[in-house]
């Protein structure tokens, strides 16, 4: 009987009228892996939702409320307080929330909840403009995070953050009633039904203008940069009902309402920065600099204790002198902006001007150039990763941020590391944003004994102490109370402070269905339980923070796992079989074989995200080797005989050719489909969009007798794949790669040298993938010593056709040659000898996950726009997912790691162009439109320079 079942039972059945199912998630495995976020803090949802509108939102709170279910909403899941995590319902969204639209020239912009942060102020660079918040986690974190935890950073600092700059929002309340506040209807019919709550919020405000010892504080409190606790300075800002719920969203962290829709007043992006690192004898002396500065023209002040610049010390690129500091040290990175380089230079010398009046001891003047000012803020963002890199394997990174009144800085600082020393955290350091008084401090702590959390408990609140009473600053500045800070909230706002929040909640959620146990808990020790753990599991991903910075560049984030969520199963994984729970670990193996091993396309992009520089596509190969140890033989035999298993591929792809002439398309396709389902998917899947058999035939160009003093040479590696492969059947241009390659060369007029033995050579990758790593040893060396010989060691450059190939070999080859893919071969060897008329016509444009790593993409995006009048690189589509032959063997990755680009290719256009040869297969077959090498649009669009 249906009134039997559990209520998450019966949740699911309610869910499955509106929701498909498979966007609910009650497996345990992906529980745990979908459940977990940034924090230090771990609760398992008994489901995950992943919701496309808002639609589905009203339905699944008003389900939940209807059986007194919790539910939690998650955007990125980089919060680091805990405000993300749920044992109950945890709502997620799909990419479907990724809306934006511009008003007024930029002035503002609307942006639903899935909208990175990074994307946002993208959309806004052509007007000069920007959102307010700066987070660190821009790049990752979500527009819905960003204001439910009133997030600010940097520059951001408290005039620009969410609750400054909010202009309207869409919500959703605890019992499914939407209101937007841009809209005079929707809000007239929000105060005819909700009364009890629009009379509740004047109530609140009248107790606070008749509370003038509160509105006080409130006051001062809000000077800071403040996330502890609900934004009780609405109720002292505003008097109108609907703008103090709207300003009370920002930073409620969930626990109000749903926010899916919010309209900023965005920011000047002044076009001109420059940068400058100052080092003072003591933190005290830094500090008083501190305020010196708040008088002049900074858009930014971080101070970094000597601690923290010791460590990143041995970094590449650092100042010589970080070696000799002083642990005592105090240093400022300092940086202003303006509109006009004129008024950017006046502005510098003010500030050193005021600089100089205290002691300094080391210093990097103020500089516009680009690498220099990136390697000065590196400094400041590689803190935080600096301790997470050195920490002892089993322990948790922590960070902190507490703002202290700018006049108490150098004190607080002092204070702090005097806890440090009290509590043995030896290792801990302190950096932050000074100007608004607002530091970080980073350390490390494991939880696996009583003991470790008691210390932990102590510090915290000594530390609480510290912070609210001693010196009346905020225990939160900008990462939100969450979990973390809840046993604290009424130390830091008072009894009536306390109780104003109180009311607060339950006007908004009376049946506290709403992220409960977050900002409002009655637990003391709250804080203390649902520990993370994180175990050793291998040395590879053992650094891994869980920050979540890597996932919006993982393909198969929407399929299976990212790669934070492949580490956090494994490290599970790792935990059951050390304690011997076999039939555990082995369902869990289980799972972990498809989610984590098969669907992983091991292409390394997560790495240029990660903070700690983690590969996870590292550990997938080494666990790989077991998985494809039966097929080593046969693998061993391609590689020793590696002519005849591409002949033999050759061979394959004239039969399909053949067989798509005479029989058409459908019949191809319901046939190799049909054998590929019989044999549970291990045959490869068949598409129109399968490449011709190439049958052209590169060679030398030259003469080994022609002098070489006047002489262009290149040597020219054909990869494997575009030795085997043609064209698709339909293309315009039906000239495989290596001709089109040649014709190029040719036209710049350039000398090809082929390497010896080309049929038999292959960069390794195709091993590599699949944790070969013997075999594809062996391939690279082999490929090496034949460049090697025919670059004449190393004296002439080396062009491989595909940019996998090229980054595989660059990685992996250990004499001194230049390798170079096609758009780096083009831009620095053939420009000067071509002359470019673009064509008229718009084309789409594919990045390559390994023309990432080179860092190509400008490089990419700006010889094709020298070809073509409009060059459109697609949104969210950071690797298409064909990883090597995954395309064929696994295609569910490949679709959904373009799922969204063929609604991003206009009309009008007809072709797309890469640089990989297997990658365009996937892109044409998923966007409709063939895709070819850039260099065929190169070849297209010049002629020879030559007179």
């Amino acid at each position: 009987m249906k009134n039997s079942q559990q209520p998450y039972q019966q949740l699911e059945d309610m869910l499955l009228q509106h929701i498909d199912q498979d966007r609910i998630f009650t497996d345990q495995a992906l529980r745990l892996a979908y459940g977990t976020d940034a924090s230090f803090y771990r609760l398992i949802p008994k489901m995950v939702l992943r919701l496309k509108n808002i639609d589905e939102v009203i339905f699944t709170i008003k389900a939940c409320g209807q059986l007194n279910i919790a539910c939690t909403f998650r955007a990125a899941g980089t919060s680091l307080s805990g405000q993300a995590v749920s044992d109950s319902v945890l709502i997620t969204l799909t990419d479907d929330w990724r809306g934006h639209e511009i008003h007024d020239d930029g002035q503002k912009i609307t942006l639903q909840p899935g909208v990175i942060g990074a994307d946002a102020n993208k959309y806004l660079a052509s007007f000069g403009r920007k959102i307010g918040p700066d987070p660190a986690s821009i790049n990752a974190c979500k527009i819905g995070g960003i204001a439910a935890n009133n997030a600010s950073g940097m520059c951001c600092g408290t005039a620009q953050n969410s609750y400054r700059t909010i202009d309207s929002m869409k919500l959703v309340f605890s019992d499914g009633t939407l209101l937007d506040t841009a809209d005079t209807d929707s809000v007239d019919a929000f105060k005819l039904k909700q009364p009890a709550l629009i009379s509740g919020i004047e109530a609140l405000c009248a107790d606070v203008a008749n509370n003038a010892e509160l509105t006080q504080r409130i006051n001062h409190k809000y000077r800071l940069k403040n996330t502890t606790g609900y934004s009780l300075n609405s109720l002292v800002d505003y008097s109108d009902p609907i703008e103090v719920i709207k300003h009370l969203m920002i930073g409620s962290e969930g626990t109000l309402g749903f926010m899916a829709e919010i309209t900023y007043n965005t920011v000047i992006e002044h076009p001109h920065k420059a940068s400058a690192l100052i080092v003072f004898n003591n933190i005290e002396e830094a500090s008083k600099a501190v305020t010196a500065l708040t008088k002049e023209p900074v858009s930014a002040v971080e101070m970094m204790d000597g601690r923290a610049m010791r460590s990143v010390a041995d970094k590449p690129g650092m100042p010589s002198f970080l070696d000799t500091l002083d642990l005592q040290a105090g240093t400022l990175l300092i940086e202003s902006r303006a509109s006009n380089t004129t008024q950017l230079d006046q502005q510098c010398m003010a500030i050193m001007q005021t600089v100089a009046q205290f002691n300094v001891i080391e210093s990097v003047s103020f500089t516009t150039d680009a690498n220099m000012v990136a390697t000065l803020w590196g400094i400041r963002k590689g803190m935080f990763p600096a301790v997470g890199a050195v920490r002892e394997v089993g322990t948790t990174v922590i960070i902190e941020d507490v703002a202290f009144p700018v006049e108490h800085l150098a004190a607080g600082v002092h204070d702090l590391q005097t806890l440090f020393e009290q509590f043995n955290y030896n290792e801990a350091i302190i950096f932050g944003h000074a100007l608004e008084g607002n530091l970080h401090f980073v350390f490390t702590q494991s939880f696996d004994t009583t003991e470790e959390i008691k210390r932990y408990g102590g510090f915290m609140d000594a530390v609480a102490q510290l912070v609210a009473v001693k010196y009346q600053g905020s225990l939160k500045a900008e990462h939100g109370t969450g979990r973390n800070m809840t046993p604290y909230v009424e130390l830091e706002w008072g009894k009536d402070g306390y109780a104003l929040m109180q009311r607060i909640k339950a006007l908004f959620d009376p049946r506290s269905i709403l992220n409960p146990g977050v900002i409002i808990n009655d637990d003391p020790i709250g804080h203390l339980k649902n520990l993370k753990p994180m175990p050793k599991a291998d040395d590879l991903i053992d650094r891994c923070i869980e920050c979540g910075f890597c996932e919006p560049v993982c393909p198969s984030r929407t399929l299976s796992l990212s790669p934070r969520q492949r580490i956090v199963l494994y490290r599970e994984l790792q935990r059951r079989e050390n304690n011997n729970e076999t039939e555990d670990a082995k369902a869990l193996r289980d799972v972990f074989e498809y989610q984590g091993i098969d669907t992983c396309a091991a292409t390394g992009l997560c790495s240029e995200r990660c903070p700690v520089g983690i590969n996870t596509g590292d550990l997938v190969k080494k666990l790989r080797t077991s998985k494809y140890k039966k097929f080593t033989p046969i693998a061993r035999w391609t590689a020793d005989h590696f002519t005849a298993t591409t002949k033999m591929a050759s061979m394959g792809l004239k039969v399909s050719s053949v067989a798509q002439k005479k029989l058409g398309d459908k019949t191809v396709s319901k046939v190799t489909n049909k054998v590929r389902r019989l044999s549970a998917g291990k045959t490869p899947m068949w598409i129109p969009e399968m490449p011709t058999a190439n049958k052209h035939k590169v060679s030398s160009t030259f003469s080994q007798n022609k002098e070489d003093k006047d002489s262009k040479k290149v040597v020219y590696f054909p990869s494997c794949a575009a030795r085997t492969m043609g064209q698709q059947a339909n293309n315009s241009d039906s000239r495989p790669l290596t001709e089109v390659t040649e014709s190029l060369i040719k036209k710049a007029g350039f000398d090809i040298i082929i390497p010896e033995s080309l049929t038999d050579q292959c960069c390794g990758m195709p091993y590599d993938s699949k944790g070969m790593s013997e075999l594809a040893l062996q391939k690279s060396q082999q490929l090496e010593a034949a460049l090697w010989e025919a670059s004449e060691q190393g004296k002439w450059p080396i062009l491989m056709d595909t940019s996998p190939c090229a980054k595989q070999s660059i990685d992996k080859f250990t004499h001194s040659m230049e390798v170079l893919e096609p758009t780096g071969f083009v831009l620095k060897y053939l420009l000067s000898h071509l002359q470019f008329s673009p064509i008229k016509e718009t084309v789409m444009l594919h990045i390559t996950c390994s023309a990432q790593r080179m860092g190509l993409e400008n490089s990419m995006l700006t010889l094709a726009k020298s070809c073509a009048s409009d060059v459109i690189v697609p949104e969210h589509i950071q690797c298409c997912g064909w990883a090597g032959d995954k395309g064929f063997t696994t295609p569910e990755l490949n679709a959904a790691a373009v799922h969204t680009l063929k609604k991003q290719v206009p009309e009008h256009c007809k072709r797309g162009f890469s640089n990989s040869r297997t990658c365009e297969i996937g892109l044409s077959h998923h966007s409709g439109i063939p895709y070819q090498s850039i260099l065929y649009l190169v070849d297209e669009a010049t002629h020879s320079s030559a007179i």
